[in-house]
């Protein structure tokens, strides 16, 4: 089992007043509200906490990319890769993603993805996220119409760029290149590893992945039951191609706390999960969708979902700590109530690689940084086994000497 760390990276600093006065955490919620001196701070602060998951003996370190938003600072994943590659030597730098069809042209993916594969000494995960609306179309200002298309043949570009030895013309739609031969190359080949991540049921994602053996990354963050559908959907198309299914092939997110007992962990955490849900996860639903978004086979799935729902609907208020662990959508505890609850998860998924958040909202360093301990200290011991009789494809392959984290030079006396 690969145990994974990731950060959002979100502004914990939002008035009460928040959702009163926004009428969304994305797009249009009032930058004013943004303090730049502080916000130099807290990347610091987010970077370390990082850092010392990697210390403490987690497989990855995770970054991904959002625009225009409350709770998730990062616009660029490439950027804060390259400051963990620096810092880091051994954990896997996996970006969730880079949004490559706002990259125009890709190539400039591309190199930098590779630039970052060598930095690290081969340590990166490449992640292909569609993207979401807000991302892509409302603040990037991308035509929904043919984001797909865009996106496909950009992945395609990308892949080529990678591998094709000789300098070569690309003729797409959306790109036309006389001269393709970038540096660097990655380290890895013929490529760096692949994950895609997806939130909820798409069959589109499922067979993009299986086609190509990337490697799927469910959310649970909805709870276990969309996860369970989720997973099982992917699966079925690695079967369906008479592939036996590998757990490594499967990625799944959960948010994670840990601490001494059950109480202390409702009593000390339960306050920074209200904050997170009462001003980052309640969004304007006018995001979510932009015309043309969706394919067909997109919609009838997205209108099936839908009806799922409706047939057991959530409660409008914010979900209570208990209704959390309820649902699956929350791994929290004492270890030994944390490892009962993401064993039993990822069993029931199949899903070789975990993905911990363990920083939401206002949640402060220490208590970021405890969480994190006891999960590495008192948790992956336990769960480590699982999956230890199937190969693990899915994960870098860094060179033997690592070239990332160089000695500090002593500059004393230089002129």
């Amino acid at each position: 089992m690969k145990f994974h760390w990731f950060h959002g990276m979100p502004w914990p600093h939002l008035p009460a007043e928040f959702r009163d006065r926004n009428r969304s955490v994305w797009v249009d919620a009032d930058a004013s509200l943004y303090d730049p001196v502080e916000g130099g701070r807290l990347y610091h602060e987010y970077l370390d906490q990082m850092e010392y998951a990697e210390q403490v003996g987690f497989d990855g370190l995770i970054v991904n990319e959002h625009h225009q938003n409350v709770f998730g600072l990062m616009p660029s994943p490439q950027l804060m890769a390259a400051a963990l590659a620096r810092r880091t030597s051994r954990a896997a730098i996996i970006m969730l993603g880079t949004s490559i069809a706002l990259y125009r042209p890709a190539t400039r993916a591309a190199e930098e993805i590779a630039m970052l594969d060598v930095l690290s000494g081969g340590r990166i995960v490449a992640g292909f996220p569609l993207g979401t609306p807000m991302d892509t179309n409302f603040a990037y200002g991308a035509n929904p119409a043919d984001f797909r298309r865009v996106y496909r043949e950009h992945h395609d570009l990308i892949l080529r760029a990678w591998q094709d030895p000789d300098v070569f013309a690309w003729h797409g739609e959306s790109t036309r290149l006389r001269y393709v031969n970038i540096w660097p190359r990655p380290i890895q080949q013929p490529h760096p590893p692949i994950w895609i991540p997806a939130d909820g049921i798409s069959s589109e994602t499922w067979d993009f992945c299986a086609e190509r053996g990337y490697n799927y990354v469910c959310l649970a963050s909805r709870g276990i039951a969309a996860a369970q559908a989720a997973m099982d959907g992917f699966w079925s198309r690695i079967e369906a191609r008479g592939v036996e299914p590998n757990p490594y092939q499967g990625a799944v997110s959960q948010t994670i706390v840990v601490a001494e007992t059950d109480d202390e962990a409702q009593q000390r955490y339960e306050p920074h999960f209200e904050y997170s849900s009462r001003h980052t996860q309640d969004d304007f639903p006018g995001w979510s969708e932009a015309p043309g978004w969706r394919t067909e086979r997109g919609i009838r799935e997205r209108a099936a979902q839908t009806m799922r729902e409706l047939a057991n609907p959530h409660p409008a208020r914010i979900p209570t700590w208990q209704e959390r662990l309820d649902a699956g959508s929350l791994a929290a505890g004492s270890p030994e109530t944390v490892t009962e609850q993401l064993e039993h998860l990822v069993k029931s998924l199949r899903a070789g690689h975990l993905i911990g958040v363990f920083h939401l909202g206002d949640m402060t360093d220490d208590l970021t940084l405890r969480s994190t301990r006891l999960f590495a200290e008192q948790v992956i011991p336990r769960l480590r086994h699982l999956w230890e009789d199937h190969e693990d494809h899915w994960s870098p392959r860094p060179i033997a000497t690592q070239q990332s984290r160089a000695p500090r030079r002593d500059l004393a006396g230089v002129n």
